[in-house]
């Protein structure tokens, strides 16, 4: 058996994920693939693309203590913030949240196209949001990101 060397965590070492705040999240599918959609000059749903969205849309409904703030979704990434509010006894962490996104949209694609596809990069970007000033620049990235589609870091052609 080979001995792989340990992948360090994108996660900030010792913080809180389950602590009060804004999270910037971005996930990307499997080998940046375009599996949501394509994009000219408009964004067009695929439908795994679109069950990307309703499932991201759902989340409030599994945790009281989560709000949703801009969102977008890109031919091989989804963009979005996630604010827990801490108005619940449950502790909610980040890292629950998106497994269970990942795995309640890759369920339905996989039910959807009656195969065992992969959907996912097994791993997810995060950025804890420290300021309203930040909050509002990671907003006009998301906001603008279809705009700037050929330029984002995970465009492929």
């Amino acid at each position: 058996m080979k001995n792989h060397p340990q992948r360090k965590s994108p996660r900030l070492q010792g913080y809180d994920y389950s602590q009060s705040g804004a999270y910037y999240v971005t996930i990307c599918t499997h080998q940046r693939d375009h599996t949501f959609g394509t994009k000219n000059e408009e964004m067009y749903l695929s439908n795994a693309g679109t069950i990307a969205s309703k499932r991201w849309h759902g989340i409030p409904k599994h945790y009281l203590d989560v709000e949703l703030d801009a969102f977008v979704v890109m031919p091989n990434h989804i963009h979005g913030i996630i604010v827990l509010t801490g108005d619940s006894n449950f502790k909610t962490y980040l890292g629950r949240i998106i497994n269970a996104y990942k795995g309640a949209v890759t369920a339905r694609i996989r039910k959807m196209a009656d195969a065992e596809i992969v959907v996912w990069q097994s791993r997810y970007h995060d950025r804890i949001v420290r300021n309203e000033r930040e909050l509002n620049a990671i907003r006009q990235y998301i906001l603008y990101n279809p705009v700037s589609w050929a330029k984002d870091e995970f465009y492929t052609s």
